[in-house]
């Protein structure tokens, strides 16, 4: 007979295997602590006399260092960055301005005037005389951090030799959209993330902690808050002691408060900057144009870096969004990234940092990196795909039909959109953006499809799409949303990349708002021009492409209301009939930059 061990002998082995694990972690853990000083709530005095309080964490032996700094107003115990410290770092994390620990009052990025300039500044040259410091600071942070570390790097402080500053845009309406707000995101962001701590401090009503707003949120608070109409009705109590500041802002949504190109302008040291296709913040990428043509500096202009692969806002490096495995050359070692780029420009190590090509992306599709001088490449050409239908594109199973030669004959696609019933986002539990397989909605009305055939040979994307949109509307105002959709051989149709115009404000410049709308004429054909999301992407042989056409992202974006009110002030709405034309004096087509195979040389 073979012997098999007792169910209870088989328990006690599990157990005590796990006691085993448990104990080396906490030895492991022992033994890195013990290479490792903190220093807690240090007070880092500011020009105007307000105390702001960072944690320092230095390597037990040895230096003098040089100094890291990451400024942030989620929490400065968040992130230690155990990692740099251990590679020869003193470690700077602090809480920005009235944030946490910190005194002072706390000031918003959207407030156009704020201390994160100067404050940045103060800190960096503080930082610089800490015991044992090399005097050479660098800064870094991804997000918020992100602008805080632009803010600071345009006031030019003199200790300042590198920077690393991740996945922010570089303006906030990249971040919000033209004339828009991003409720999902946005709402959610001031009411589990900045408002608890800013309660506490103002000994304000519950919540007080993340996980208290959480809680709140899932049970349902979220919900309501997010169908809230009109937004000038929301509470106070969901900005925190921001309430007068925010509700600024949704009454001027075409204001954009950052302007970080003018700060990268300012700025002396190189940046590197890394975000994500499917990353709401890749407006970043921006900033790299900004720095690279516009920089302070030769070195700032010459050899900052940009990389770009397929990630999403919480999952830079990594290979898997979503559902979606983009393979292992996806995955990328952030903090491998900071050691190589702070070891070249503050530690004078010698390493592969110079000749990293100024911007490096990852070519969805065929799940590869690409090597280029600028972004975007110049080696494209506009290929053009053009609607054409027998009048019933709605949904998949419709006859909706993206052709390479111009119509013959005009025709035209209706849907109704109703912002009682919006197209919903397709987006992780926390409300981040994803490649999602958009056959989930193949039923609904609400959506043109206009879709390629199959496709015999490749057609590679590199840049901005762009949709040439000749559309009508019942409505004084609406939103046209398109979608870049990649349909494979099994039927999932994963997107691409994304773009949307706010009728009133179709004309602006560079999609800017402006306080002077322009509304519709009824039922009047309009030409619409939508710049997409940047993206690089190969849709293979036997797939084809797909391009949506609807009106409504929610909560991704905020529901159009169809009417000429100030829609964050006014809650009527009004169902719009929406009418889609195209033939040859209504051109309605997708435009995409197409890198051609003898061109693919100029990445490597």
């Amino acid at each position: 007979m073979k012997y098999t061990n007792p169910p209870c002998s088989r328990a006690f082995a599990i157990v005590f295997t796990l006691f085993l694990v448990l104990l080396g972690g906490l030895a492991r853990r022992a033994e890195a602590d013990e290479k490792i000083t903190i220093e807690r709530d240090v007070e880092v005095p500011m020009r105007d006399g307000t105390i702001l309080r960072a944690n320092v964490f230095r390597p037990s032996s040895g230096g003098p260092f040089p100094v890291l700094i990451s400024r942030t107003p989620y929490g400065k115990s968040a992130n230690p960055r155990t990692t740099l410290v251990n590679a020869g770092y003193i470690v700077v994390t602090q809480d920005a301005r009235g944030r946490y620990a910190s005194d002072g009052q706390f000031e918003s990025f959207v407030r156009a005037d704020t201390h994160d300039g100067s404050d940045g500044f103060d800190t960096v040259e503080w930082a610089a005389k800490l015991p044992n410091s090399t005097g050479e600071v660098g800064l870094l942070g991804t997000s918020y951090p992100g602008f805080l570390a632009w803010r600071a790097a345009g006031a030019q402080p003199t200790a300042l030799k590198a920077m690393a500053a991740f996945s922010i845009p570089a303006r906030y309406l990249d971040l919000e959209g033209p004339g828009t707000i991003r409720p999902g995101r946005r709402l959610k962001w001031w009411h589990g993330t900045m408002s608890p701590d800013l309660r506490l401090k103002a000994d304000g009503p519950l919540p007080h902690s993340r996980t208290e707003a959480a809680e709140l949120w899932n049970a349902g608070e979220g919900e309501t808050l997010l169908y809230t109409l009109p937004w000038s009705e929301l509470p106070n109590d969901i900005f925190g002691s921001e309430a007068s500041t925010a509700r600024h802002w949704l009454a001027n949504p075409w204001e954009d408060p950052w302007q970080l190109d003018k700060d990268a302008a300012k700025t002396l040291v190189p940046n590197l900057n890394v975000c994500g296709w499917y990353d709401h913040c890749n407006g970043s990428i921006d900033l790299h144009t900004a720095i690279a043509s516009n920089g302070g500096s030769d070195e700032a202009r010459a050899s900052s870096r940009l990389i770009v692969g397929p990630w999403s806002h919480s999952g830079l490096g990594r290979r898997k969004q979503g559902d979606i495995d983009f393979g292992p050359d996806a995955t990328v070692d952030l903090n491998q990234l900071y050691l190589d780029w702070f070891g070249y420009w503050i530690r004078g190590e010698k390493n592969d940092v110079p000749s990293w090509s100024p911007v490096r992306i990852f070519v969805m599709g065929i799940n590869k990196w690409r090597n280029y001088h600028h972004w975007p490449p110049t080696e494209t050409k506009p290929g053009e795909w053009y609607f054409d239908s027998d009048g019933l594109a709605n949904k998949p199973s419709g006859n909706g039909r993206l052709a390479r030669e111009k119509p013959s004959d005009a025709s035209h696609d209706h849907y109704e959109y109703d912002p009682t019933n919006p197209v919903p986002t397709l987006w992780t539990p926390s409300l981040f953006t994803i490649p999602a397989d958009q056959s989930k909605l193949k039923d609904r009305d609400d959506i043109l499809v206009y879709q390629s055939e199959l496709l015999e040979e490749f057609v590679e994307t590199i840049g901005y799409p762009e949709v040439v949109l000749h559309a009508a509307s019942s409505c004084p105002d609406t939103d046209f949303f398109v979608r870049l959709i990649d349909v494979d051989p099994n039927g999932r149709a994963i997107d691409v990349t994304s773009g949307m115009v706010r009728a009133r404000y179709r004309n602006n410049p560079a999609g800017d708002a402006s306080p002077d709308p322009e509304f519709l004429k009824p039922g009047q054909v309009t030409e619409f021009r939508i710049r997409m999301r940047p993206t690089a992407h190969r849709f293979l042989e036997g797939h084809r492409i797909r391009l949506d056409v609807t009106s409504s992202d929610f909560p991704n974006y905020d529901r159009n209301h169809n009417t000429s009110a100030d829609q964050n002030r006014d809650g009527d709405l009004v169902v719009a009939r929406q009418t889609v034309h195209h033939g040859p004096e209504s051109l309605s087509r997708l435009i995409l930059p197409v890198m051609h195979a003898d061109e693919n040389s100029g990445g490597r």
